[in-house]
């Protein structure tokens, strides 16, 4: 085992706050609590820490006990596998008792408690995960995962083939872990093994994958494991579509070019929709929520449509679309456009929605009823005739602008009609 230390300048959550206190709680009469997980990895990393797992030897009844006594809300959120959640200040904490694997099925396992740090490290993922970190700063390392984050390095732990056979989702994991904490290509033997047990993809659910997904896209080298993945026949099992690694990363260009933060449902369709028909395989195939799906399918819909526009013609459209969809569409159309990326018109057309609020339509019904026509499906049609003409004026709001186009809209009407 190795060990090594951080001070409470890299970690200030072991000094005090929600953490410390709970940590404090558990290491007392015999047993004793651990950070571990993607808290101890982000701290040796100088990366921003999110949540804070603890592990520890007490059983989950002693856990809530000590809860109870200290005047701490206890939810049994896991309690059949051994993790309370632990609510202080309104942040939560997930305490989970040591655990040792019993029985896996490349979906789940059955697990025991235990008391053997090292061999709850071993039942983990990767080196870089597998790490723990006592209230007093020393890191414990079972696993060899110190080595690895110094190198930058993902790796299972143990044999990534018997890893991936404990659970599949390892397969989209290990491509993600490794885009957000990587550097250099992913390690041979967890890459090779991932091939060989693509098969065990089939088996996942949908929402499972959905998670590693939209997680996996906004990674920092996102785009470098999608080709790997790729290349490796994976991301056909994930998508069952074609991917398009081209507009994918023209898709990161883009919004680094606007200053946007990554926007997964924007990546997984300059990844995988060209077509609207390919934003519904995609959702049955990760159960997307019906936000996601309406997004991509709203992407999908003639987006090369916005090609070529001026400013006028952009304006029409994000007038009917709303800014939203047109913001949506507009990014899809702009990473799908090849070597045309680069020229300033899609930065002008990508950012017409802070630049410009679409105007309502500000004719009404009854500016037709005092002109004679009644109420109706006639009305409607002069309503979008009289709304359509508006449009190709470039949206006038001055009253005599409006009255023409009233009267014009009518007249056009009585004519084709014979009124």
């Amino acid at each position: 085992m190795s060990e090594a230390r951080i001070g409470h300048d890299v970690a200030p959550w072991l000094a005090a706050g929600p953490a410390a206190r709970v940590l404090a709680l558990l290491n007392a009469d015999g047993e004793e609590g651990r950070v571990v997980g993607g808290a101890v990895r982000n701290a040796l990393l100088g990366l921003p820490v999110g949540d804070i797992d603890i592990a520890t030897t007490a059983h989950p009844d002693e856990v809530v006990r000590r809860a109870g006594a200290a005047g701490i809300k206890s939810v049994p959120t896991g309690i059949e596998h051994g993790t309370v959640t632990l609510v202080i200040d309104s942040q939560p904490l997930e305490v989970t008792t040591l655990r040792e694997d019993i029985e896996t099925d490349g979906r789940r396992a059955k697990v025991a408690f235990g008391r053997d740090w090292a061999r709850d490290a071993q039942r983990r993922d990767f080196t870089i995960n597998g790490l723990s970190l006592s209230a007093d700063g020393t890191v414990h390392d079972h696993v060899g995962g110190l080595g690895d984050i110094a190198a930058r390095r993902v790796r299972f732990i143990g044999e990534p083939s018997r890893r991936i056979a404990e659970d599949y989702l390892r397969i989209p994991r290990f491509f993600r872990i490794h885009a957000a904490y990587g550097a250099g290509e992913p390690d041979r033997a967890g890459y090779l093994a991932c091939i060989k047990g693509r098969d065990g993809l089939t088996d996942l659910s949908a929402e499972r994958m959905r998670m590693e997904m939209l997680k996996l896209v906004v990674a920092p080298g996102a785009a470098a494991a999608l080709v790997a993945m790729d290349d490796g026949g994976l991301l056909l099992r994930i998508v069952a579509g074609v991917v398009y690694h081209g507009p994918f990363a023209r898709m990161i260009e883009a919004e680094q070019a606007l200053g946007l933060q990554p926007d997964p449902v924007l990546r997984l369709g300059a990844l995988a929709i060209a077509v609207t028909e390919d934003a519904r395989r995609l959702s049955q195939r990760l159960r997307l929520s019906n936000a996601e799906t309406k997004r991509l399918d709203s992407m999908g819909h003639r987006w090369w449509r916005l090609r070529d526009m001026d400013e006028a013609v952009a304006k029409r459209r994000m007038y009917r679309l709303g800014a939203d969809r047109y913001r949506d569409r507009i990014m899809l159309a702009w990473a799908r456009s090849g070597r045309d990326a680069v020229s300033p018109r899609w930065r002008e057309m990508a950012t017409l929605p802070l630049r410009w609020t679409a105007p309502r339509f500000p004719l009404r019904a009854s500016d037709f009823l005092s002109r004679g026509l009644n109420e109706g499906p006639a009305l409607g049609h002069v309503l979008t005739l009289a709304e359509d003409a508006w449009l190709a004026a470039d949206f006038p709001d001055d009253e005599s602008s409006l009255k023409a186009i009233a009267d014009a809209t009518v007249a056009r009407f009585r004519h084709d009609h014979r009124l």
